[in-house]
């Protein structure tokens, strides 16, 4: 039996700062406890999220399972925030004259910023409350895959969106999956060269897209872990919707065809009806019959009245005969109506199932084409580094020479530039092994000791 299930992506959204909104959310139509407006404004906004995703509220932090990240939110988004915009800070900070226009602490500074978001989280959830009711623990967990799964496929649509932490909820009647991150926009025109970009990441469009990719890859993530061919409920009022039955051009054909034949069955049932009145004059032609004088058991039969009993013999043999082929096609169309049902969300599921891996296997084709080009650019940089290595190379080797020269050659030469070797040799530009083969080769008296020498062995 196929199984329609619900699919909910909800973003958190800033409609929690109002009272109003916050009351409403806690009544979720997934029968989750989960509030549905959840932005994440500020660095005390994190921590109420912290409590809430690890249970530390009261004390119950059991049936939930980490699938990324530690067991602190706070410390997983501060860690993000280092390891993805240090380098971009200190690079605006290196051009600011005035120290006041410095950023110590990117995650302070947007916590700290009303204008923008500090994090993100993005609540996923397959099925409502009336479908996980009647499953045990041990089904409910085997979603952590789908779960998984769903990390993996996020990350391949959206890799702006950088993910700290992901945790799935089995304590409540449905299970979910928070994930919390930072969306992340390159290259603006004002301020750090990578910054948090909620509204640039999450358009109205994009995440309208992004939504319909996660549910058809969720499904079928889904029916892959349970062995099931189970699919999705269409979507709401104001999105994409699914075909009723009643839609398909086959199906609306036989329903016409049935309409007509309904037509003649309403005949045959007046025909019917007609006949049980004619019932009471037969009846009484049958109970006014006599006998005959020869026998009693011999009725005598007016050829009037046997005329009408063969007439209303007659009639109510072609009725039900009429009526039996009416009947009998409507059965047959209904036949047909229940098996087109069924064969149709089989198609759908399959439909979903290979729409999902063909957009997995474009993700894959995008991401090796992001790839290829950017092996090619580092080729490019590779042999320009190499060609200003070679410059730079050739330069010193000729410096070299002219100095090995110097040192080995006449004596007066070798007296001018001893100092020089000597700081060369302090600098680690050449090895002991020459410095003291050229004292030892030309008896430079102790005063061209290397007192003082550098503590370091490095050789350009």
């Amino acid at each position: 039996m196929i199984i329609q299930l619900a699919y909910s992506f909800h973003l958190g959204s800033d409609k929690n700062k109002k009272n109003s909104s916050r009351t409403s959310a806690k009544s979720n139509v997934s029968g989750t406890t989960s509030k549905s407006n959840n932005a994440i404004q500020n660095s005390a906004g994190l921590t109420k999220c912290d409590n809430h995703n690890y249970r530390k509220y009261d004390d119950k932090e059991y049936d939930i399972e980490i699938i990324r990240g530690s067991s602190s939110l706070v410390y997983d988004v501060k860690k993000l925030y280092r390891d993805e915009f240090d380098e971009a800070k200190e690079e605006y900070n290196a051009k600011q004259t005035r120290e006041n226009r410095k950023i110590k602490d990117y995650f302070t500074h947007i916590s700290n910023n009303s204008k923008s978001d500090l994090a993100c989280e993005i609540i996923i959830e397959l099925g409502d409350k009336k479908y996980w009711n009647t499953k045990d623990s041990d089904f409910k967990k085997r979603m952590t895959n789908v779960f998984k799964q769903q990390i993996i496929d996020l990350e391949t649509m959206l890799p702006t969106f950088k993910i700290a932490s992901a945790i799935i909820h089995y304590d409540e009647t449905s299970p979910h999956l928070h994930i919390v991150g930072v969306p992340i926009k390159i290259g603006g025109k004002n301020g750090m060269k990578k910054q948090v970009g909620k509204s640039d990441v999450f358009t109205k469009e994009s995440l309208c897209k992004l939504q319909d990719k996660m549910r058809m890859l969720c499904i079928e993530s889904f029916n892959k872990e349970y062995n099931l061919t189970n699919s999705l409920k269409g979507k709401k009022k104001g999105r994409n919707r699914d075909y009723h039955i009643t839609e398909m051009d086959d199906y609306m054909e036989m329903k016409e065809q049935l309409e007509k034949n309904q037509e003649k069955l309403e005949i045959a049932s007046k025909k019917s009806l007609e006949l049980d009145n004619h019932t009471k004059e037969v009846k009484e032609i049958i109970t006014d019959l006599k006998t005959t004088l020869t026998s009693k058991e011999k009725y005598v039969l007016k050829q009037e009245d046997k005329d009408k009993l063969v007439s209303y013999i007659d009639s109510v043999s072609k009725t039900n005969d009429e009526y039996k082929k009416v009947q009998t096609l409507s059965v047959t169309l209904n036949n047909v109506d229940t098996e087109i049902k069924e064969n149709r969300d089989k198609i759908k599921t399959l439909t979903e199932n290979n729409e999902a891996l063909t957009l997995r296997v474009e993700n894959l084709t995008k991401n090796i084409k992001s790839k290829d080009k950017e092996i090619e650019e580092l080729k490019e940089e590779n042999h320009s580094l190499k060609t200003t290595l070679e410059f730079w190379k050739d330069k010193f080797l000729r410096v070299m020479s002219l100095i090995k020269d110097k040192l080995f050659g006449k004596e007066k030469e070798r007296e001018k530039y001893f100092d020089v070797s000597k700081d060369l040799y302090k600098k680690g530009i050449i090895k002991e092994e020459t410095f003291n083969e050229l004292k030892d080769k030309y008896n430079f008296n102790k005063e061209h000791d290397n007192k003082g020498k550098d503590d370091f062995e490095i050789e350009i």
